[in-house]
């Protein structure tokens, strides 16, 4: 049976059940109100000092998916998945909340609450009403918190001000953008959430954690279903949200427990590569009727040419004029078709790793994973989000002497902070490379960004009767990414010991491929009658696993 909570009253999550892996479920609405439900993951100082711990409707889940996001099921306005003993050690609390997006005050409000469900039995259940408040525009629900172990609190205080204010209160950053319009799903009104079996089944609910009895840890998840108090009529107009954004990657909702189908739907996006165009990938999704089939593996559609009748436009490519992304001729555009759907297609990538592409000619990353600084070449960022410092690296008196000697000098910037910093360059492709302990010879003019850990120096390759008595490139050794861009898309071959290259085509070699001069090098093009126009030829050999990068442009 549920222990009711009134306000102010605490208590240990081990004697309230014997499980970690818990649902919450909370409960607001008002005559005309729409609400934005959000759970705080603040640090012991009750702080977000990491954005990435800070789940709402645009980033419904943390890093490692201890705190997810389950959208409006069961009778409940919104839910939440938290799973105790996932939690990083700098969390110490778990802050949920509820703010008033646009006008309106929390005296508006009817009978809500929260309440904790563990192995499909609800624990503890805690209710407030608008006459308990006046003219605030935010409340702070519930809270879990670490004291030795975890405790639940029924915190039930006002806010004056809306997320934003909240978001200042717990000292997290505020983007100055409103949101992109967003869909928005009607909570249900009774019954159990998706991933559990109906009322009527013969089976018993599965459960997760342990019932109050047993020793044991949860097994599976699942809300209780039963009944909750009835919610009012959606209004007819999906709500827009308002509230500012925070500043932090945007993140894709987290895939639907078994058997239960996807929350909020989403726009299409362009499809990955190798998948099948209008189609959505995973178990459980909605799939839309088969489409024809597509061009061969991996081939996109000529140039001018249109996709098949049912498919999607390659990535790059436009859709029939007045035809919107994603729809599909003769059918009606889809809901929110418009400026949110012209726009799906180039919405910033998944978090998730430090380095991310967001396309072929753009990078970012993500300077609060890894707590390393990054050097980039200077005049390359286009965007940052967040704190960020950005400083002159140099290479010393000797660095320039070296660098301006070999032609490998890069002049260079120095990233740090906690935000996520966008990269690009004269539209060139960008290839993050990453190192474990391993090495890379790349030219300096090849190198857009690198993880300051890695340590690089010019490597000489020598070669007699060449100008200067060698060829120079750059040597990055040790444990990071360095970002490499080249014009179009590269090739990558093993190094064989008839392995031939043209000095000016040559992007990268592994460190361990021995290089020397071809024999049939040529000093200047169009040297006599009759000459290949071809200039400086290497050889590579190695042991097998060794490669080259090759591009297809000559500098």
């Amino acid at each position: 049976m549920a222990r009711e909570f009134q306000r102010g009253h605490k208590a240990k999550i081990s004697d309230l059940t014997a499980g970690t892996d818990l649902y919450v479920g909370v409960s607001i609405a008002g005559p005309g109100l729409t609400f934005d439900i959000s759970c705080f993951g603040l640090d012991a100082n009750e702080q977000l000092s990491d954005d990435r711990y800070f789940v709402f409707y645009n980033q419904p889940k943390s890093p490692e998916e201890s705190i997810q996001q389950l959208g409006a099921q069961a009778g409940d306005s919104e839910s939440f998945r938290v799973t105790l003993d996932r939690i990083p050690a700098g969390i110490h609390r778990l802050s949920f909340t509820a703010s008033v997006d646009g006008a309106g005050q929390m005296s508006q409000i009817g009978p809500g609450y929260i309440r904790i469900v563990a192995g499909g039995e609800e624990v503890v259940r805690y209710s407030f009403t608008g006459s308990e408040f006046s003219t605030e525009r935010a409340l702070m629900i519930g809270d879990f918190y670490l004291k030795d172990v975890w405790r639940f609190a029924a915190v039930g205080q006002g806010f004056d001000g809306g997320l934003a204010a909240l978001l200042k209160n717990f000292g997290g950053e505020v983007a100055e953008e409103e949101a992109a319009p967003e869909q928005q799903v009607p909570a249900q009104a009774t019954g159990a959430p998706g991933f559990a079996p109906p009322p009527q089944a013969a089976g018993p609910a599965p459960s997760f954690g342990a019932p109050a009895q047993a020793p044991a840890p949860a097994a599976a998840f699942a809300a209780p279903p039963q009944p909750a108090p009835p919610q009012p009529a959606a209004p007819q107009q999906q709500p827009v949200h308002s509230a500012p954004t925070m500043v932090g990657p945007l993140t894709t909702p987290p895939a639907a427990p078994y058997g239960q189908p996807p929350h909020p739907p989403q726009q299409p996006g362009p499809p990955s590569y190798g998948q099948v165009p209008g189609r959505q990938p995973g178990y459980g999704g909605q799939v839309p009727p088969p489409a024809p089939a597509p061009a061969p593996y991996g081939q996109q559609p000529a140039y001018g040419q249109q996709p098949p009748y049912g498919q999607q436009p390659a990535h790059g490519q436009q859709p029939p004029y007045g035809q919107a992304p994603g729809q599909v001729p003769g059918q009606q555009p889809a809901a929110g078709a418009g400026l949110a759907a012209a726009l799906q297609p180039y919405k910033e990538a998944p978090t998730g790793a430090r380095w991310t592409p967001q396309n072929q000619q753009l990078m970012r990353v993500d300077l609060s994973m890894g707590g390393q600084a990054v050097l980039a070449r200077q005049g390359s960022m286009v965007l940052y989000q967040g704190k960020v410092d950005f400083s002159y690296k140099g290479a010393g008196f000797a660095g320039r002497i070296v660098g301006n000697a070999t032609g490998q000098e890069m002049q260079l910037m120095r990233c740090t902070g906690r935000g996520q910093v966008f990269l690009a360059e004269t539209g060139a492709h960008l290839h993050a490379i990453e190192l474990q302990g391993d090495g890379i010879c790349v030219s300096a003019e090849n190198v857009l960004a690198f993880d300051e850990s890695l340590q690089h120096e010019v490597r000489r390759i020598e070669g007699h009767g060449i100008p200067g008595g060698a060829l120079f490139t750059m040597q990055f050794q040790g444990s990071g990414t360095v970002i490499v861009k080249t014009h179009g898309v590269p090739v990558v071959l093993p190094v064989t010991p008839t392995t031939f290259a043209d000095s000016n085509a040559i992007v990268a070699w592994s460190s361990a491929s021995q290089v020397i001069i071809s024999s049939q090098v040529r000093l200047r093009r169009n040297a006599y009658p009759g000459h290949s126009g071809e200039t400086v030829n290497l050889q590579f050999r190695g042991a097998p696993g060794n490669f080259i990068v090759v591009q297809p442009y000559e500098v």
